[in-house]
């Protein structure tokens, strides 16, 4: 085993700017946890890209491997509850944050955040689905739990190019949904509609100014767009409808009214994959490797090697990212 390993590691400049660039490490370096991981991939999210770039101060200790997926095999245990040779992903729990992250070839971490790689995912498969997915499946169990059964009517998915709303898409059609797949790059249409899409709705039409109640539409909505196309969406949902809220590409703010709620009985729930329980990220990956089959999500991932990191998360910033991005961590 070597000492050594690459890592994307996030430093502060001379000027006080967070940059996050390829580093060499040493084993000794990693932090003091419990469980040893060779880490074979990890992911490219919209806040790695926020993290690794230093747009927004996400990293909140320096230095930090940033990386907030990792999936790969426990190589040293001092946990009763993992043993080497088991394959184990994280997905948020603070990674990048406050914990080292999975854009590294090894990471110590704490046994508590481990989750055990289904057996129908590869490694790769499941840094496919990573973050991404796995929100996308919360969002839609809060949708079944709600109690939207496919013959209330159309769900509506935005930011539908993205990771999540790539997988929402997959699983929502999978569960026998007609799904309404949003999104401001008209050349992904036919990229959506593979996925399951029955019909395209043009960004533009969801992010603009809502009036407090608008023709009723959709009996539910997976939101990571927010802004203004959150508020549309709240705007046109129908009677008890609800809307699970993931994201915020278009920002934090929602110019909305409270006139959905009063008068439509309509639901805003919000999805946080970062620090769900257990029991709730279980839940997700058993449902996950019941509804997905790997060859129907082939199509939504790329894979690309650690070094490219940077420039990934500056192109995922800048909407340029359709669907996922693995990172092979060894490529």
């Amino acid at each position: 085993m070597s000492d050594s390993f690459k890592a994307i590691v996030a430093r502060a400049g001379d000027d006080g700017k967070i940059r996050a660039q390829l580093e060499t490490l040493g084993v000794a370096e990693l932090p003091d946890e419990a469980v040893l991981v060779d880490v074979e991939y990890s992911t490219v999210n919209y806040k790695d890209g926020m993290a690794v770039t230093g747009a927004v101060p996400i990293c909140q200790s320096l230095p930090m491997v940033c990386g907030i997926d990792l999936a790969g095999t426990v190589v040293e245990s001092r946990s009763d509850d993992w043993s080497p040779g088991e394959r184990v992903l994280v997905n948020g729990y603070g990674l990048s944050e406050r914990h080292w992250g999975g854009y590294s070839q090894r990471a110590r971490v704490n046994p508590d955040f481990l989750v055990p790689i289904p057996e129908a995912f590869s490694s790769k498969q499941a840094m496919a689905i990573g973050t991404a997915g796995y929100t996308a499946m919360l969002a839609v169990n809060a949708i079944r739990d709600y109690g939207v059964r496919p013959e209330r009517g159309p769900v509506l998915v935005t930011g539908a190019a993205g990771g999540v709303g790539s997988f929402a898409v997959l699983l929502l059609s999978a569960l026998g949904y007609e799904v309404a797949a949003s999104t401001g790059r008209p050349e992904t249409a036919d990229y959506l509609r593979s996925l399951g899409a029955h019909s395209i709705v043009a960004r533009g039409d969801l992010a603009r100014a809502a009036k407090p109640l608008e023709k009723e539409a959709w009996a539910a909505v997976v939101d990571s767009v927010g802004s203004t196309t959150l508020a549309t969406a709240l705007a046109q949902l129908r009677y008890d409808g609800i809307v699970a809220a993931c994201g915020l590409a278009a920002g934090a703010d929602l110019p909305a009214t409270v006139m959905p709620f009063l008068l439509r009985n309509v639901c805003l729930q919000g999805i946080d994959s970062v620090m769900a329980p257990m029991a709730v990220r279980e839940r997700a990956w058993k449902d996950l490797a019941a509804l997905l089959d790997p060859a129907r999500f082939e199509p939504v991932y790329a894979v690309k090697p650690l070094a490219q990191v940077p420039e990934l998360c500056a192109a995922i910033l800048a909407g340029r990212i359709r669907g996922r991005v693995v990172i092979d961590v060894n490529a």
